[in-house]
């Protein structure tokens, strides 16, 4: 009896099936990235939303917000910890030292998820720091004190000083991280580090020549959630979003800020506790309205 020949594929239907399979595969990648983008983003909104709701609380026990920035320039995420279920980790800081202090070094390298985005690939800044990519809104003024919005130099805020009204005044927002490079690269990653008295009569652009000229380049950017100072606990409205001129600090005590994102926009939190995706689109007269707790500002139609 006679063996039956076996069927196989030719070549021509092998490499048909191959370039089929390499089809599918191309088209299947995009959509995976794009379901990865939205899991991160809402991932980012939640973050937001639990900073939101932590505020909220720590007002309900407090009578007050906390402040953006204490004299030991804790930050008001140093204050919110009990509120994100890290209050083991609260106990652990001396308050009454500074932030710099070595009684808060193992406090101080502890990453607390709650505070990093997902839209941002740049996981750490310093070594044996937590960073953070979410700034608290010290206003619209460049300088840390007594400025006009919620989280400034030992701010103590009440939601019924928030006369604008809560859902239309910024209390936080998420923006990248810097990479620790001290060379000036990219504006998204390096700021202009000024000394404190350059605070005095400064300029929105006042880092932007600094910058072409790679001079008094940081990448130190958020490298601390436990730090209220300017550009690692908060910011202000200076710049609008994702400007092409560089972020300027002066020693800490403020400068210009703008918040950074890979995106077309960042996602802000709202004293409501809310959290919206505000685009790149927003003007600067907007951008700094949203962040003043009662300027009287009508917000325009692009918030």
């Amino acid at each position: 009896m006679s063996a039956r020949p076996r069927s196989a594929f030719t070549l021509f239907q092998l490499l048909v099936a191959l370039a089929l399979l390499a089809l599918a595969f191309a088209l299947f990648l995009p959509a995976v990235a794009k379901m990865r983008a939205a899991a991160a983003r809402m991932q980012s909104t939640n973050n937001l939303k639990q900073i939101g709701i932590a505020a909220l609380s720590y007002h309900d026990a407090n009578g007050a917000l906390p402040p953006g920035c204490d004299a030991n320039h804790f930050s008001a995420a140093a204050y919110l910890l009990p509120y994100v279920e890290q209050g083991n980790l609260f106990n652990t800081i001396d308050f009454k030292k500074s932030v710099d202090d070595d009684a808060n070094a193992t406090a101080r390298k502890i990453v607390v998820k709650t505070f990093l985005s997902p839209l941002d690939p740049v996981k750490t800044v310093k070594d044996d720091y937590g960073p953070t990519n979410y700034l608290f809104n010290a206003g619209s003024k460049p300088g840390l004190a007594d400025n006009d919005g919620v989280f400034y130099q030992d701010s103590k805020t009440k939601l019924q000083g928030i006369t604008d009204g809560t859902s239309n005044t910024l209390l936080a927002a998420e923006t990248l991280k810097g990479d620790g490079g001290t060379k000036a690269e990219d504006v998204r990653r390096q700021y202009v580090l000024l000394k404190k008295d350059a605070l005095k009569g400064i300029k929105d652009d006042a880092g932007v020549q600094d910058f072409k000229d790679d001079k008094n380049s940081a990448g130190d950017r958020c490298a601390s959630w436990m730090d209220g100072r300017f550009l690692q606990g908060t910011f202000n409205t200076r710049l609008k979003l994702n400007d092409e001129r560089p972020d300027v600090s002066c020693g800490g005590l403020g400068g210009a800020s703008s918040m950074r994102s890979l995106q077309d926009g960042v996602n802000a939190g709202l004293c409501d506790g809310s959290v919206r995706f505000v685009t790149n689109g927003i003007s600067i007269e907007t951008w700094r309205a949203a962040s003043t707790r009662s300027g009287g500002e009508i917000l325009g139609s692009d918030w």
